[in-house]
Parts: structure tokens; C-alpha cells; sequence
């Protein structure tokens, strides 16, 4: 499999969520949702609205403007899954998606994850 394969592959095909979210905190919450969706072909129109109908499934539909710097870990965590899960992957890949988090905000944000999953049919590894 060449680099472009691969790189297509995880663009369209598989979701990812770290135990650090890696937002760009130059940007809203909604624009660092909408550029892989951008980048896989979408329109952003198309893109806007998938990312908005997602945040508001994730309960941050009032936040999807404000810059990732101004977020919670939590809000944060949740703006990383919906961002994951956006391109519509065939597969979900989690690696410790909620240990930054407090424990409160962890069960909160795990599950809404599963709920998230479980809505779009998503398989969770």
C-alpha cells in the first residue's frame, strides 16, 4: 500500500480519538471539525452542517464558535470525538479517549461517545 493509500484510508475509513485531543487552538470548535471533512471532499456547506448536527448530539452546539483554547478538557474531548467520527468512518479507533479527564467529566464524556457510536453505528475498537 503506497502513502497516498494509506493516508486516504485513514481519511475515509477509520476514525481516531486520542487521550489528547490535538484540536488546533487557533480555531473553533466547528472549523476544527469541518477541515478533515473539507479535506475528504465535502463542501462546506455540507461540512457545516454535519459538524453542527454532530456538536449538538454532543450537547456543544452554543460553543461550536468559540477557539478550542477556550474550551473545557471536557468539551475538548467531545469536540475530538465528534471530529473522529465526522467523515463517517467504517471504524473508530480509541486510545484512552478520556484519561485527561477528571472522573466525573470522564464518565460524562464516555458516554456520550458510546451514545455518539451507537447512533451512527460505528464500530469502537
Amino acid at each position: 500500500m503506497t502513502d497516498h493509500q494509506r493516508t486516504k484510508l485513514r481519511l475515509h475509513e477509520i476514525g481516531f480519538i486520542y487521550q489528547f485531543h490535538h484540536l488546533l487552538p487557533e480555531f473553533s470548535a466547528i472549523e476544527n471539525i469541518i477541515m478533515p471533512q473539507l479535506i475528504a471532499g465535502l463542501t462546506k456547506i455540507e461540512a457545516a452542517n454535519r459538524a453542527n448536527q454532530l456538536l449538538n448530539m454532543v450537547g456543544l452546539s452554543e460553543r461550536a464558535d468559540h477557539k478550542a483554547s477556550q474550551l473545557s478538557g471536557g468539551e475538548k474531548q467531545r469536540v475530538a470525538i465528534v471530529r473522529s467520527i465526522a467523515n463517517v468512518p467504517r471504524l473508530v479507533l480509541a486510545d484512552e479517549p478520556t484519561g485527561n479527564l477528571d472522573p466525573l467529566t470522564s464518565t460524562q464524556v464516555f458516554e456520550q461517545l458510546r451514545s455518539v457510536i451507537k447512533g451512527g453505528s460505528y464500530p469502537l475498537l
